[in-house]
């Protein structure tokens, strides 16, 4: 058994060595993990397949596909064209509300994604300003409920895997109000420490994008910048064509028409930006071609396309497709976009109908370059349909009418037979490295239990810890698990750290929901390093921050945050 016991803290300390020091992804450093401890005769090939059914997983990973479909509706993108304005505090503040709220239902990377465009574009503050606020925003309101983060759920699972109850939905919500609150204001007050950093480089090629004004579009009537065309994220209004004259620079106070064409260049990944603007149709919807899956071509020397415009050639009928975009090297397009005459080498986003495979043509006028997925633009039924459902499978869950597993695989099911998604675009949203991580660290923590380790803390800590309070053995778990955070995932210390925490509950006979909560709250704490969590990452590589800025206002933040929860842990279990 000791040499058994050896082998578990050594695969243990390898697990995390590889993780603080590589960077390899998560997900294959506990493969690793795994494997070793099957291979040591450590640990069972059933004990492993048994954490797949792990209930706490299967919520999350159900909540993580459900939340593809509520990614497309466009309430989210509406509000975030509208954040930003000339006043820094209005401006604050909205991002904040919006992050912080939205995060405590949906995934807080989706969120911070979605918002990052809008706060690059925008025309009155510095990206740079803004962009950490927006990170610390989403993670603290991830810390709202039960499903606001993924760290929430794994240290659910392990509840249920060790046979407690698990947390209920509203059990994170006082805590993280308050020290969400608190953070908000501190991280104002901080605003001044923020650097003001010129945008880099892009990390995308400019495509020339067109879309129609139509007669009931909410458009019609209203300025530039009343409709917040200019902050569109990465996309930008270049030119206007109205009644066949071309209106270049297109200035902010210039009243959208119906009819008016819109020339837009930038990311073709956020074109359904402008799908979800109501009655803005793109050149491919018009021609009734516009799904889920573009197909990227170049055009060849030898085409005969060549000099001619997609009208003169009647690309439509010719291919069975329609161009959603353009790109031509080294040089900038004008105009409409179906009187552009094509050169070799441009680079043509495509619409494809049934019959474009099967066309004889296609290789002596096109060089296939990639596919592209887009988003499919929702109906006012569908969004209603996927908004409701899932505010419904929320309260149902929250007031413990329907559990939340059941009520996300029903309504998966239901967003499936209305075609708000298919199960091609499930399958693409299934979390696999995420699911790698989970069952790699129960796997991990099974090795500890059954190996003795967890048993041998519990005899160690027992006479050191069973006079004291237990609020001080909280408060080293909680730590413990903070450092550790900052250098691994929030997902990965969360799983490493739970263990530890069981085994120190059972020396001193403590409750464990406070020092669940603890391990949660501090795995969520990434405050510090722009590594430890992934909404962290997306600010740290949209602008050219420093590690420094992370630590100027993290440090702070993170010292108001775990006061507040620490506090408030010790008061509500009276520890």
């Amino acid at each position: 058994m000791v040499v058994d016991q050896l082998l578990v803290l050594g695969i243990f300390a390898l697990t995390i060595l590889a993780l603080v020091l590589t960077d390899k992804r998560p997900s294959l450093i506990f493969s690793a993990t795994v494997l070793a401890l099957l291979f040591g005769n450590l640990l069972s090939l059933d004990q492993v397949t048994h954490h797949f059914t792990n209930q706490g997983l299967l919520t999350l990973v159900l909540l993580l596909m459900v939340s593809a479909a509520v990614d497309k509706t466009s309430l989210i993108k509406r509000l975030a064209t509208k954040i930003v304005g000339a006043s820094y505090t209005k401006s604050y503040w909205k991002l904040f509300g919006l992050a912080f709220t939205s995060s405590a239902l949906l995934n807080n990377t989706a969120v911070v994604a979605t918002l990052i465009g809008p706060v690059k574009q925008n025309q009155h503050h510095p990206a740079s300003r803004l962009l950490i606020p927006l990170s610390y925003a989403a993670i603290l309101g991830g810390t709202l409920t039960l499903i606001g983060t993924s760290t929430n759920l794994i240290v659910d699972s392990f509840l249920v895997e060790h046979g407690h109850a698990g947390f209920k939905f509203w059990d994170f919500t006082l805590y993280g109000l308050v020290a969400g609150l608190a953070c908000g204001v501190v991280m104002f007050i901080l605003s001044p420490l923020l650097p003001t950093i010129q945008s880099g480089a892009k990390g995308y090629d400019d495509y020339f994008i067109e879309a129609d004004v139509q007669q009931d579009s909410v458009l019609v009537g209203k300025t530039v910048e009343q409709n917040h065309l200019r902050n569109l994220p990465e996309l930008f209004l270049a030119e206007l064509v109205r009644s066949g004259k071309l209106i270049s620079p297109v200035a902010p106070d210039l009243v959208i028409e119906a009819n008016d064409k819109l020339i837009f260049t930038g990311n073709m990944q956020r074109v359904d930006s402008l799908q979800h603007v109501e009655g803005l149709n793109l050149f491919a919807e018009c021609n009734g071609l516009l799904h889920d899956n573009l197909t990227e071509v170049v055009v060849s020397n030898r085409a005969k396309l060549v000099g001619k415009t997609l009208k003169e050639v009647g690309f439509r009928a010719l291919f069975d497709a329609a161009v959603v975009a353009i790109r031509r090297d080294g040089e900038a397009l004008s105009g409409k976009l179906g009187e552009v005459r094509l050169q070799s080498g441009d680079f043509l986003v495509l619409a494809t109908g049934p019959d474009f495979a099967a066309r004889h043509n296609l290789a002596k006028n096109f060089f296939i370059v990639s596919e592209h997925n887009i988003s499919k633009k929702l109906n006012s039924a569908q969004e209603a349909l996927t908004l409701g459902g899932f505010v419904l499978t929320v309260l149902l869950a929250a007031t413990s009418v329907v559990p939340l597993p059941l009520g996300l695989l029903m309504l998966a099911a239901l967003l499936v037979i209305t075609n708000v998604v298919n199960p091609d675009e499930l399958k693409r949203h299934l979390p696999v490295h995420l699911i790698v991580v989970i069952v790699g660290a129960l796997s991990l923590a099974t090795a500890l239990e059954s190996s003795g380790i967890i048993d041998n803390i519990n005899h160690t800590l027992a006479p050191i810890l069973i006079d004291s309070s237990p609020f001080y053995a909280l408060l080293c778990v909680y730590i413990l698990t903070l450092l550790l955070t900052e250098v691994v995932t929030n997902n990965a210390a969360a799983a490493l750290m739970f263990p530890f925490a069981w085994g120190i509950c059972n020396a001193i006979g403590a409750p464990i929901l406070p020092f669940a909560l603890a391990v949660a709250f501090a795995a969520s704490a990434s405050f510090i390093s722009p590594y430890g969590y992934q909404t962290n990452l997306l600010v740290f590589s949209a602008t050219n921050y420093k590690f420094s800025h992370f630590v100027k206002m993290g440090l702070p933040v993170s010292i108001v945050y775990s006061s507040i929860v620490l506090l408030l842990i010790k008061i509500s279990y009276g520890m």
